[in-house]
């Protein structure tokens, strides 16, 4: 059956040229994904106006190659913690990402890592597990060291990168209390 997968990984061209090699992907097409205009150009995209990351959509014949193993070459080409950059692109429209079309993808990528198969862990047990090293669980999606939360607000968290997370109602009243 035919599937598609989004992959953001750097320069659109480059993830494209990597991922037409492989057996079982049928098509790629360049675009963007996860901005804030409709339409986006592709110099907008690139002096960072449009939010957008530059993205690769992937059909793929999945009798031939799986989504894990796809993501598995995903890995082998992009440094997932580098924040708005790839090799020597840099910029916001050359963050990673993973967009999926069906929730079973979403499974999938949560259980893969390199190939294995991992139970799959919730933000409450990486909460606990984190948290002796200083991590913080500030919204229902979103685990932060403290070392790099640079402002408290009402309503949400500053990174020192300028990002700011929403705090959530509970993650709110869970950090007041332990805050006193």
């Amino acid at each position: 059956m035919i599937k598609t997968i989004y992959l953001a990984g750097g320069c659109f061209w480059g993830v494209q040229h990597y991922f037409d090699q492989f057996d079982g992907i049928v098509k790629t097409t360049v675009g963007y994904a996860n901005g804030n205009t409709e339409n986006p150009v592709y110099k907008d995209v690139k002096k960072g106006l449009t939010g957008h990351a530059e993205t690769l959509e992937i059909q793929y014949d999945d009798t031939v190659i799986s989504l894990p193993k796809i993501l598995d070459l995903y890995f082998d080409i992009i440094d997932p913690v580098s924040v708005n950059q790839q090799g020597e692109d840099i910029g916001i429209s050359y963050r990673t990402g993973i967009y999926y079309l069906e929730k079973i993808d979403k499974m999938v990528y949560f259980h893969t890592k390199k190939g294995e198969f991992h139970q799959r862990i919730n933000m409450s047990q990486l909460e606990t597990l984190f948290s002796p090293y200083g991590f913080l669980r500030v919204h229902v999606s979103f685990l932060v060291n403290e070392k790099h939360i640079s402002s408290w607000y009402k309503d949400e968290v500053e990174l020192t990168t300028g990002k700011r997370i929403p705090l959530s109602r509970q993650q709110k009243r869970k950090i007041s209390a332990n805050k006193k």
